[in-house]
């Protein structure tokens, strides 16, 4: 296994407990990919997430709802509020884990109960379609429909049926987690998902950081007889099976004339998509929010209204910085006090939106931004720790210019992975396969395109077609 992320350490799990001898090689000095947590380089009773804080798919994503994280020792705190997006003139729209309060407060709730409703009523089915191998028929036909026709209304300009400026921005702040352009099918199939959560499983957070995840999938795989070995760079064609949690062209640098030829030129051709510039804060005190309401929102969308956020993600992916970008940003410390340093210095995790390979520093106007909503906000900044997109890869190397969806969220690629393949986890080359977020069904801490790869692995090369249990009872 080449690459130590969820969806590596996700498949290397599956085929340990399958009975496999499973080597995992990191490049970087921790494991983790995109669930690392480290200290803060001046105030170490700080420690900031490296590219996710708050997991959604925590509770939900079939891989890890069978591994059970909590029996494991991780506690997952699920907050009263699951993200809210401010809005210019100081109203905010809220999204609570309770559907109800959250149509109750928002000036339109009757169109959010519509859009999400039955959605909620069916989110099993929502979350195999959505999260599914992208092969197998629909476990729940009724679901299928309801997601397949909001997707023909939010993923298109038939988005304006969605009543209302605030149920619109707290819709389109959800679906800005994919980073393409709006109103899109990746974009709205994000948002659908993600927004259904928050009113059924929450939006969970880890005590103690994101490295919580990684270190319980870590220990599960020792306790299977598997190792883990990080500061190792893979150069060269390891021996034997071989899944690479990477970025798709990192083939070309490790198989170079091992690739057949026309598999070569497509990874040449593989483009990625905008990128994100990381600003990590650290603050002397809570947020003065112009809404007291956002205070208790560990999850943030800022990036006003629907038009706004819009125009903003077109910018960006036409390789035009937004003068307002859409950002991201996360308070851990407000479901998880022990983020809270003895001092009373908390972290605060954000991403702003920037076209990929971006070399400017997004801190200032991550700040700007803030201050919109939260004037004296520049006031309580004890550090600034930024990281422009071009830089994003020296943290993990899987993200090339800043794409935290490693390219995958096209609907293309999304669909059929980086390459067109009958199996998307596969690779031209005998026993290489592919399990990023390059691959079906895409970015999150999910593990769920590091099972599917494994179970094609067992599959394909030991002939094992029933996947072990992965309950830790086992």
């Amino acid at each position: 296994m080449v690459g130590s992320g969820p969806n590596g350490l996700a498949a290397a799990v599956v085929c340990a407990r399958a009975g496999l001898s499973v080597q995992v090689l990191e490049a970087q000095p921790t494991i983790g990919g995109g669930a690392r947590t480290l200290p803060d380089p001046e105030f170490p009773g700080v420690a900031h997430d490296i590219c996710s804080a708050v997991h959604p798919l925590g509770l939900a994503s079939p891989f890890l709802r069978a591994f059970d994280l909590r029996a494991r020792g991780v506690t997952l705190r699920v907050p009263e509020i699951s993200y809210a997006n401010p809005l210019p003139g100081g109203h905010s729209a809220i999204g609570y884990r309770d559907l109800d309060r959250t149509c109750a407060e928002l000036r339109h709730g009757s169109s959010w109960r519509r859009l999400l409703g039955p959605l909620v009523e069916r989110e099993q089915g929502v979350l195999q379609l959505l999260l599914g191998d992208r092969r197998s028929l629909p476990s729940d036909p009724v679901a299928a429909v309801r997601v397949g026709l909001r997707m023909l209304e939010q993923g298109t300009p038939l988005w304006r049926m969605l009543s209302g400026a605030d149920a619109r921005a707290l819709f389109t702040g959800v679906a800005a987690h994919a980073i393409s352009p709006m109103p899109s099918f990746v974009s709205t199939g994000a948002g659908l998902m993600l927004a259904t959560l928050a009113h059924t499983v929450g939006w969970p957070i880890p005590v103690g950081g994101s490295q919580a995840i990684v270190d319980a999938l870590a220990a599960d795989l020792r306790a299977h007889g598997g190792t883990v070995t990080a500061g190792v760079e893979v150069t060269e064609p390891p021996p034997g099976v071989v899944i690479l949690d990477t970025a798709p062209t990192a083939l070309l640098r490790i198989y170079r004339d091992r690739l057949p030829g026309r598999y070569a030129n497509a990874l040449r051709r593989y483009r990625y998509g905008p990128g994100v510039a990381k600003v990590d804060f650290v603050l002397s005190e809570e947020i003065p929010w112009r809404d007291p309401r956002v205070a208790a929102a560990p999850t943030l969308h800022l990036g006003g209204t629907r038009e706004q956020m819009a125009f903003a993600e077109r910018e960006v992916a036409a390789g035009r910085h937004a003068d307002w970008p859409m950002v991201l940003a996360a308070l851990p410390h407000l479901a998880d006090p022990g983020r809270i340093d003895a001092q009373g210095r908390r972290p605060l995790w954000t991403y702003a939106h920037v076209p990929h390979g971006s070399p400017i520093d997004q801190a200032e106007t991550v700040t700007k931004v803030f201050e919109r909503f939260a004037p004296g906000f520049r006031d309580i900044v004890v550090a600034v720790r930024s990281t422009p997109a071009a830089r994003m890869s020296e943290h993990n190397a899987n993200l090339v210019g800043g794409d935290i969806g490693v390219g995958g969220n096209r609907l293309v690629r999304a669909l059929l992975g980086p390459t067109p393949r009958l199996n998307p986890w596969t690779t031209p080359i005998p026993k290489v396969y592919l399990c990023s977020s390059a691959t079906p069904p895409g970015s999150g801490v999910h593990g769920m395109a590091g099972y599917n790869a494994a179970r094609t692995v067992l599959r394909r090369e030991f002939g094992i077609t029933t996947p072990p249990d992965l309950s830790p009872a086992q």
